[in-house]
Order: structure tokens, then sequence, then C-alpha cells
């Protein structure tokens, strides 16, 4: 009866003992490894026609032989979830490899599932060697009790039991992956010693498998995660599962290897909460998933290029917007994979590889997981993976000088050129641009500012181009009054405005630049910061266009003026009606001074205050900084404090001061036609309008809180310069508190 027992307790039932399952012939009971794990408990009994055993040994039996039963679940879903049969032999035909993945896909595999299940042998190894240690006992012993089993198998009642309602949560919900790992982490939380302990062990084995993948990923940027376990994955994934093979072959081939990496980088890879565990930080996982693509970047370098120092641009000619690579800086080759595979290992020396092998390797053989030890660890590799990301980007691609670049066109410091290049075009943007050659016609005065001011040693202008990519908000007809035909001449080519092809005056405030970034910049400079970069230039050249409006106005006024003193000085009629016209008009040009007070004094704001400090603060951390995140955070808080402290974020402040440009360009404008009493009264609205704006403007930015919040540290030097002689804050507050009668144009004293 005794052997029977044991038998009974490794899960082979008999006459004496029986599983209550088999009896029940009707349900037809499916033992079979595959079979799912049986949620009936207890299933183990001893036959109800036994007589010669006491109700006290009865129920000691009873109390054992769970063990049996347990021992049989936990032994079936280890055969189950270890089971090696989809490895295909290399001998299958490909038929019969298609018919056994298609029966594969009804159940889904899991490595982290099988990790477990090694564990949960490990804990039947032990509990079978201590069956046989107790068939050894009862063998030698003259007088065999059942004491002897109870007492040898005591301590697997505390832990049989909690595996057998482990592995059932596991089958009834599918844990697998990260779910898995928090599900042990969570049970690990115990006031059993002994579970505890067996708990930690399978955890250890599931963080072994996880150790594998983070290895494939950190230190060769090889996502290895065949079902969908990591709590890494690929953004395309689920598009490619209903993509046929042809269409995935197909799609990779399109693509080259330089588009894949920056997709890759910027949208290829994502953390999948739900596979996240628990006891990993999203810092931390983030800190993963960066030094991964990091790593992916660096092995897998731009196949056609080869950086040797600093990247060199040789100088092309102006009228080519296409850039013309050095030679000294890019080789064409023929073997372009080993030439790739050859810069992989310069940019990612094997000694760090090493590094970040053994320090995955040292927490692997950890018998326990230890959290600072592995956030430590991660913050190590992702320093590694940063550091020569910066060497690459910094060093090798000429960061700083491709930001120099941007801050020469995009943020204006090249006053020269483009001062030039609005002087050639003032009079194309004098009228309505066609949305057909608008920007065509703009490459003549572009160019023409390029040969009068880029010398030959900027070899980053090949890089800019002009673009009109739209329009911007209609005007009323009233606003401007042009001729409904002009013609705009430059040498032989004369240009025709037909009022059918063309959209409103206001549409060159569309003129946009676009910037060439070649590998590996295009990970710093995305399309997110470009834009960024585009709406600031926008915004400048916008005002930069007023203020020279607004200057050109007042020496075409002088010139004309003189011009006619020097004819009528003689003529003492005529002189006299010269004066009286200058008085007419001289609260026309206190006007214009008001204007271009203002707008002088925003522009010096924004180029010294805003661009000129934050560009050195930038220069700074770049100078400090050997992290490419870092960087990346560091131009990133850059753009942002260059758009919140011109205002750009501010609704009511930029519509403010858009309102008072297209205000001044007006006014501008109108003043060529002076002859007209028509063009009197409009002078007279612009004015009123612009005195609302400038104060409304005042009384904004002097707010307590704009003004004293940290988002525009020198707002204070410009309300200084507005009103250093209290005349705005004098004027804002007559226009808020003082309801007068429509003001003539010598509105401003």
């Amino acid at each position: 009866m005794l052997h029977e027992l044991l038998l009974a307790l490794l899960g082979y039932t008999g006459d004496l003992i029986v599983d209550e399952r088999e009896q029940q012939d009707t349900l037809r009971i499916n033992l079979s490894p595959d079979a799912p794990i049986s949620e009936e408990c207890f299933t183990f009994k001893l036959a109800p026609d036994i007589s010669f055993i006491q109700p006290s040994e009865r129920d000691a039996i009873e109390r054992i032989i769970k063990l049996g039963f347990y021992y049989r679940e936990l032994d079936r879903f280890a055969t189950k979830s270890r089971n090696l049969s989809w490895i295909r032999s290399s001998n299958e035909s490909p038929s019969s490899r298609t018919s056994e993945l298609f029966k594969g896909k009804k159940e889904k595999q899991s490595v982290y599932r099988r990790a477990i299940a090694n564990g949960i042998a490990e804990v039947l190894s032990v509990y079978r060697s201590a069956v046989l240690h107790i068939e050894q006992n009862l063998l030698s012993d003259s007088l065999p009790i059942l004491a002897t089993v109870t007492q040898g198998l005591n301590k697997f009642l505390v832990l049989l039991p909690p595996l057998y309602e482990l592995i059932l949560e596991i089958e009834r919900d599918g844990y697998c992956g990260g779910r898995l790992l928090n599900l042990l982490h969570k049970r690990c939380h115990c006031g059993v010693p002994e579970l505890q302990t067996c708990i930690q062990r399978l955890l250890w084995h599931g963080h072994q498998v996880m150790y594998n993948q983070l290895a494939s990923w950190m230190i060769y940027g090889i996502l290895h995660d065949q079902y969908g376990e990591f709590f890494i994955s690929r953004l395309e994934s689920r598009d490619a599962e209903n993509d046929s093979p042809a269409e995935v072959v197909e799609r990779l081939t399109s693509m080259s290897t330089n588009d894949a990496s920056l997709t890759d980088w910027h949208s290829g890879f994502h953390i999948s909460l739900d596979m996240l565990p628990e006891h990993i930080p999203m810092r931390v996982a983030e800190s993963i998933l960066f030094a991964g693509k990091a790593v992916r970047v660096l092995r897998n370098p731009s196949p056609a290029i080869r950086f040797q120092g600093a990247i060199a641009y040789q100088q092309m000619p102006r009228g080519s917007q296409r850039p013309q690579l050095s030679t000294s800086r890019i080789f064409f080759t023929k073997d372009s994979s080993s030439q790739n595979k050859s810069t992989g290992e310069e940019l990612l020396p094997q000694s760090d590889a090493d590094k970040i092998e053994t320090m995955l390797q040292n927490l692997k053989e950890s018998s326990e997981f230890h959290k600072r030890s592995f956030e430590s660890a991660i913050d190590s590799i992702r320093v590694i993976a940063a550091s020569h990301l910066w060497q690459l980007v910094v060093v090798r691609a000429d960061l700083n000088g491709h930001l120099r670049a941007l801050k020469d066109y995009f943020l204006l410091a090249k006053g020269d050129f483009f001062q030039s290049f609005l002087e050639e075009s003032r009079q194309l943007m004098h009228l309505p641009p066609r949305l057909s050659t608008a920007e065509a016609y703009l490459m003549i005065p572009f160019q023409l500012a390029a040969v009068k001011t880029i010398g030959d040693d900027d070899r980053y202008f090949s890089r800019v181009s002009l673009r009109m990519p739209s329009f911007g908000i209609p005007v009323k007809s009233s606003q401007v009054d042009l001729p409904k035909t002009k013609a705009y001449v430059d040498g032989d080519s004369i240009v025709q405005s037909e009022t059918s092809l063309e959209v409103p005056l206001d549409g060159w405030d569309g003129i946009a630049l676009e910037y060439s970034v070649d590998w590996p910049l295009q990970l710093f400079f995305t399309q997110e910061v470009l834009s960024k970069y585009r709406r600031i230039f926008q915004y400048l050249l916008r005002l930069k266009r007023t203020q020279m409006e607004l200057e050109k106005s007042w020496a075409s006024a002088m010139s004309q003026d003189h011009s006619d003193f020097a004819k009528h000085r003689n003529d003492s009629r005529s002189c006299l009606t010269s004066h009286q016209r200058r008085q007419h008009f001289r609260p026309m040009w206190r006007i214009r001074e008001h204007m271009a007070f203002l707008i002088r004094n925003l522009q010096f704001y924004i180029q010294v205050d805003v661009i000129e400090s934050q560009w050195n603060v930038l220069q700074s951390h770049i100078q400090n900084s050997h992290d490419f995140t870092e960087l990346v955070r560091f131009h990133q808080e850059y753009l942002s404090a260059l758009i919140s402290q011109s205002f750009l974020d501010i609704g009511s402040v930029s519509r403010i001061l858009d309102g008072i440009m297209k205000l001044c360009l007006q006014f501008c404008w109108k003043i060529e036609n002076q002859e007209s009493d028509e063009i009197t009264v409009e002078l007279e609205q612009i004015s009123e309008e612009f005195n609302k704006k400038s104060n409304s403007l005042y009384t904004i930015l002097r707010s307590t809180r704009l003004a004293g919040s940290q988002r525009a540290p020198f707002l204070r030097r410009f309300l200084l310069r507005l009103n250093f002689n209290s005349f705005f804050e004098a004027t804002a507050r007559g226009v808020l508190n003082v309801v007068r009668p429509r003001p003539t144009l010598a509105v401003l004293h």
C-alpha cells in the first residue's frame, strides 16, 4: 500500500488511490500533456471500497495524496510549456511546415512561460528526489509506517498548492512576457519563506529571458522578440501582420537603409506598457529604448557614406539648390556592406560593447533582482550609447556648424543677406504673389542677394532653399489699394500680375526656408524641429520687412521733399506750397516714427535679448555636455525659449503684433499716393488703429503675470526701451480710461 501511495504522489493512480475524473467516462477527460490544466481540485481519492484502513489513516492519506494531484498538473504544465516540437527538422517539406505553422497559430507560444516551466521543473525535481528518499527510508526500515511519508513531504504542502494556483491563473488569463513577470513579482511578497524563495526562483528564470532580450537589443540593436512579449516593440508590427509576404518584401526592398534607420529612430519602436514589468520604472524603460535605438544607428550607419573627421561641403554655384558634397568626406564604394560594417565598428568600439555585455551578464548571474543595481547598469549603458551617438552627431557630422547655419539663415543672423534680399524683392512684394510663379520670381532676388553677401567659404548656404509653401490670410481690398495690373521689370524679363491668378498681398508672409539635412543629423533635426525654425523665420522676416519698408518710406519721402525744394527754392509761391505740404504731412511722419520706434525695439529685443542670449546658453551646454539625449533636450529648450520669449505662443500678443506689422506696411504703401484726399482719411484710420494696438500691446506686456514670469527674463528691458519717457504708459492709461472723440492725424504728441 505504501508503494502505491508513493506512485500516486508522482501522479500515477491505481486500485488503492483513484482519480475521480477517470471514473467519469461520460466526461471523456483528456489527460494528455496538451490538455488544459484541471480547475477541479483534489480529484485523487482513496478507493471507497477499502475497509481495512482506519479513519485517521484515511484522513492522513487523503491529505498527503493531494500533492500527487498538484504534481501531475504542474508536470503537465511544464511538459506542455517546454514542448519544442514546433522546432521543425531540416528534412521536412515546405508544405508540412506551412501546415504546422498554421496549426501553431491556434495557441500562442511564450518564451517566458517556457522559462517559468523550467523553474517549475526544478521544483518538481526536488519533489521527486524527496519521494525517492522516502522510498529508500521505507525499504531500509524494518517497520515502515505512514508517518515517514507525511513527515518527509510536509514542506511541499506549502509549495505545490500555491504553484498550482499560479499555473491555473497563467493558463486561464494567458499571462506571458512582462505581464507574467508582474504576476510573479506580486506573488513574491508573501509570509512563507520557502514559498517566497520558490517564487523568486521562478522570477529569476523569467528574468533570464528578459536579460537575453536586453542583451540582443542593447549590444547589437536587434529586437529578438518572436512572440511579442518584450516591452520594446515595433510600431508597424500590427500592420505587418495583415500584409502578405510579397507585400512585406516589396516594402522592405523599396525602403533604403537610410530611410529605415530614420524610421526606426523616430517612430520604429515604442514601449509597450502592457508588457512593461511594474518593477522597472518608465524612466529606465525609456533609457533601454534609447540605448537600443542608438546602438542600431551606430551598428548600421548609412551604407553609402563614411565619415572622416568633420563634414566639409564643397561650395556650389549660387543658382543651384542641390548640395554638392565634397569627395573628401563621402566615398561611394561597390562593397558597401563591408564598408558599413567597418564604419559601425568604428562608431561603437568592441571594447564598449564588451562593457555592456559584462554589465548585463552580471545582472543575469545575480540570484535576485536588485532594482538599484539594475537601474545603475541601465544608466551606465545609456551613457555609453549616448556618448558615442554624441560623437557621431556633434563631432563627425559637425552639428555646431549646422546650428550656426540655422541661426544665420532661419534666425536672420546674416542681416546683410536678408537686407539685400528684401531690397532686391521690394518691388516684387508690392504686388500680390501669383500662385504659379511666386517662388520662381523670388529666386532671382534670392540669388542676387547671395552673390552680393555670401562668401565662398560659407559651405552651408548650399543647403538653404527658398519656398512658398502657403499664403497668408487674405486682406480686404480696401486695405490694399493697388492697381489691377502692374509690371515688375528685372532686366529683360517683365512679370505681369493678373488678378485672376493672384492671391492677396499678405501671401508674401508665406515665404519660408528649407534646410537639407543628411544622415545622421536627421536624428537631431527632425521635421518638428525644422518646422519650429520655419515658424520663427517667417515671423522675423515679416518684422525685418516691416522695418525696412518704414525706413524706405522715410528715405523716399525725404528725397522727394529735397528734390521739390531744390526745384522751387527760387519760386516763392511754389516754395510756400511745398512748405504747406510738409506741414500737412508732418503728423503722418510722426506716426511713422512711432511705428519705426516700436518695430526697431521689438526687433532689437528679439535679436539681441532673446536669440543671442539663448544662443550663448545653448553653446555653453554643447561645450559641457557629451550626452546626445541632453543635447536634444537643450536644443528643445532653446527653441521653446525662442518661441515663448518672442510671444509666438501667446495668441493675443502674436495677433496684435501681426496687426501692427500689417498696419505699418499699409501705411508705407498708402503714402506712395499722397496726393489723394481719400488717402489722408485712410492714413488717419491706420494711425488710430495703430494707437489702439500699440497701447494694447504695452498693456499686455507690462502685466504682472507676464512681465514677472521667467518665460521672458529680458522683457523688462524691452518695456524700459519702449517706455523710457513714460509716453506709452500715459497713452495706454488714457486710451483705457478716457473716452475721446476720433483723433486727427496728429494724435501722438
